[in-house]
């Protein structure tokens, strides 16, 4: 384990865990620790060969860089999957913020588990939609996906087991068989295609996100992401290329009963001293089953006592719905 000095972000390291012994017990306390402070780690010994991220940025540039017609022709709006263009959505508005419109384009796929429920397959478990223009983007935007649910099951146990719950006692054991999950591919352009961006505008505004976990393999910038705590304010979150970036959300925090903030996070607009900067972030919300019954933790792990359960597919469609534009 290491962090930033000037970070309260913490890096952890999966095998140490995996191997048991003392060095588990620090590395559950390095995650509840730098989980209550920030909401956010880094974790290395995660398993994801460095070279698939790589091949799938590479592609899916190749797609952005496509006419505006060849890519709309698999334009779709928030929660879609396909491309979600310029201008679509805020995610500003969350926290109850209008702000101008993110300046990025997405690429977005999701869970393919069908339950069998019409209204239910039709939002959670949507087709997704790949583009004849760019015919790797399917194959290698489906393994990065499997790779990250993988490893988001694997980090789930890891913060059950960071609260002292474990084997039978692991609240997520049973309620992410057919888990609820959406994977961005966000394209940050450059200020010389965009313009100046608008007073308060970002490219992904304030915000937190709404599932359990959410892993992260970004591009370090001039205009890159920033992370929230109390213990700092808004700072560069540290980078490190052998690891991601993990993220907890609001279902994870309530779950917790408030001991873990989920964390608040953006992404700068483009920066006047670097207009040419030009980012792609491979982004996996993950979340539960979409009827998953969520209890807090009451005290004296969580914070907050009294909070009643929550579905988690209703939950989390609250929120989705709150960031649209218009």
């Amino acid at each position: 384990m290491s962090g930033e000095t000037s970070s309260p972000i913490l890096t952890v390291d999966l095998a140490q865990w995996h191997a048991g012994g003392e060095g588990a017990e620090a590395v559950c306390a390095a995650v509840d620790e730098s989980l209550q402070k920030a909401g956010f780690l880094l974790v290395t010994g995660h398993g994801i060969d460095p070279a698939l991220p790589a091949a799938l940025r590479a592609t899916a540039r190749e797609f952005f860089a496509m006419s505006p017609e060849v890519k709309g022709q698999y334009a779709v709006g928030v929660g879609g999957r396909g491309w979600i263009g310029p201008g679509l959505e805020a995610n500003g508005y969350s926290e109850g913020t209008e702000t101008p419109p993110d300046l990025k384009e997405t690429y977005n796929s999701g869970a393919q588990t069908r339950v069998g429920i019409p209204e239910v397959d039709d939002y959670w478990f949507a087709p997704d939609v790949w583009p004849a223009e760019a015919p790797r983007l399917r194959e290698l935007f489906t393994a990065w996906t499997a790779a990250c649910k993988k490893l988001s099951d694997d980090l789930l146990a890891l913060m059950a087991a960071s609260l002292g719950l474990s084997g039978s006692e692991n609240p997520f054991r049973d309620l992410a068989g057919s888990a609820t999950w959406t994977s961005n591919i966000n394209h940050y352009p450059p200020m010389t295609d965009i313009g100046e961006p608008e007073p308060g505008q970002y490219r992904i505004g304030p915000h937190t996100d709404f599932g359990t976990v959410t892993i992260l393999d970004r591009e370090p910038g001039a205009g890159g992401l920033q992370v929230y705590s109390e213990q700092g304010g808004w700072a560069d979150a540290p980078y490190d290329p052998s690891a991601l970036t993990v993220n907890i959300g609001d279902l994870l925090e309530y779950w917790s009963g408030g001991r873990w903030p989920a964390g608040r996070h953006r992404v700068l607009p483009p920066q006047a001293d670097a207009p040419e900067e030009d980012l792609v972030s491979l982004i996996f919300f993950y979340e539960l089953d979409h009827d998953a019954v969520v209890t807090p933790l009451d005290p004296p792990v969580g914070k907050i006592a009294g909070r009643p359960p929550v579905i988690g597919g209703d939950f989390i469609r609250e929120r989705l719905d709150a960031i649209t534009v218009g």
